[in-house]
């Protein structure tokens, strides 16, 4: 229970993030905000996230020792518990009637060195009889540089953004693993979400909570489908002991290449908000990438500032600074990604399809997405059906990117229900429907 003084902290956090918002917050260090040119998006530096999270009772992760490494990492095995607690789950802010416990357990970074992160494990109260409760693995969209973004966080303060969309999932008596897929690192489309995934799969079986034996189900769109065909991806090297049974995803760059050259440009309409995503990518691949993507090395003061005041935000603030500011516009004379020595090279290795999942896939993207184009994602969609995928596909006659995720979420909650309930996942179908140029 919260003492007073907590609950009237929660009760100033709205009035709390408007003032922030109004009166805005400097850039880091104290070093002004850059002025942007007349053509591009003229939002001031906005406050992060984070900032208005210390505002709440609840520690953010950097300040929370339960998210400590253990001084002997190395000896644990990827998927092992490192510790474990419950927390109470909150949706839009509200104490939600679910039995949440979060593991924090061992896993690997995209070059393999030991890392621990987190996942929660949500059970519903409604009993489950005749076979081990089913589990969906719930990979949210994070898109974010800073670990209270992460789910494990925004859980208990009630503001993860997709909350709802396990609701139904929960109603039916499945049990849903949310993973901080990302790390506490935040790193953003690379291999290394893939074996987060998993290896959370692995700390749940291991767990106390009688799901040693379940079948499982990986569901994510945007980022979220990033991390979860990535897991599908590697199960058969990396997890075998993962018993996956269907993933459905929608909306994630296939080909990070095809993806950077279409962010960096300056795009005409709607399509000018993908910006922001080059921006989110270079401060979180400048992590695990950081010769290659390289600040100082490839942009101009001013886009150095941009990076730098990116490092700590989640995707809201993120998707706001750098909608319709394209990075191609902050290089320093004669540089570019493409000549800038290993960055397409990264790309290319963390690019989709390099294995192909050995489990059946619903997959779909919008015509229209303006975010992420279909001509970013339908080669790597011919190139899974080609090489023999257990592939479901097809594209959403819809415009604009959150659009496509709500229509796709009812079919996706559909098919993954009945792959959970033992039913067969259906023929193989390519519906990939392209507009003509």
């Amino acid at each position: 229970m919260f003492t007073s003084i907590a609950r009237s902290r929660w009760a100033v956090v709205p009035l709390a993030a408007i003032c922030l918002t109004v009166a805005g917050i400097g850039a880091a260090g104290g070093e002004p905000y850059p002025s942007f040119p007349p053509d591009q998006n003229q939002l001031p530096q906005l406050p992060t996230e984070p900032q208005i999270y210390d505002l709440l009772p609840i520690p953010v992760p950097d300040e929370d020792p339960w998210y400590d490494d253990p001084a002997d990492l190395g000896s644990y095995a990827p998927g092992q518990i490192v510790r474990t607690r419950t927390v109470q789950t909150r949706l839009l802010g509200l104490p939600f009637p679910v039995h949440t416990e979060q593991l924090l357990y061992r896993s690997n970074d995209v070059h393999d060195n030991p890392i621990v992160t987190a996942t929660s494990v949500i059970i519903p109260g409604i009993p489950w009889s005749g076979s081990p409760r089913p589990v969906v693995s719930f990979q949210e969209a994070i898109d974010s540089t800073d670990s209270s973004c992460n789910p494990s966080y925004t859980l208990q303060t009630g503001t993860m953004k997709e909350a709802a969309l396990v609701v139904y999932w929960l109603a039916q008596g499945f049990a849903i693993n949310v993973p901080d897929f990302d790390g506490k690192f935040n790193t953003f489309n690379t291999y290394d979400e893939g074996k987060m995934v998993l290896d959370s799969l692995r700390a749940m079986k291991n767990s106390a909570l009688g799901l040693t034996d379940s079948g499982i189900a990986l569901y994510g769109y945007s980022g979220g489908g990033s991390g979860s065909i990535r897991a599908a991806e590697l199960r058969e090297s990396y997890a075998p002991d993962v018993r996956l049974l269907g993933t459905a995803v929608g909306g994630f760059p296939a080909d990070l290449q095809a993806q950077a050259r279409y962010a960096i440009a300056q795009q005409p309409g709607l399509a000018g908000i993908s910006n922001f995503t080059m921006w989110l990518g270079f401060a979180a691949l400048s992590r695990e990438f950081p010769d290659q993507f390289d600040a100082e090395e490839l942009l101009t003061p001013e886009g150095q500032a941009i990076v730098a005041d990116m490092q700590s935000r989640c995707v809201y603030t993120i998707a706001a600074a750098g909608a319709y500011r394209p990075i191609s516009a902050y290089f320093q004379p004669g540089k570019s990604l493409e000549t800038a020595p290993g960055v397409m090279e990264v790309l290319a290795e963390q690019s989709i399809g390099h294995h192909i999942p050995d489990s059946p896939i619903l997959w779909w993207h919008g015509i229209w997405d303006e975010l992420i184009p279909a001509s970013v994602v339908l080669p790597t969609v011919n190139d899974y059906w080609n090489r023999g995928a257990d592939l479901r596909f097809y594209t959403m006659p819809l415009p604009e990117h959150v659009v496509n995720a709500v229509a796709g979420w009812p079919p996706a909650v559909a098919w993954i229900s009945a792959i959970l309930r033992g039913l067969p996942p259906g023929e193989r179908f390519k519906a990939d429907f392209e507009l003509p140029n």
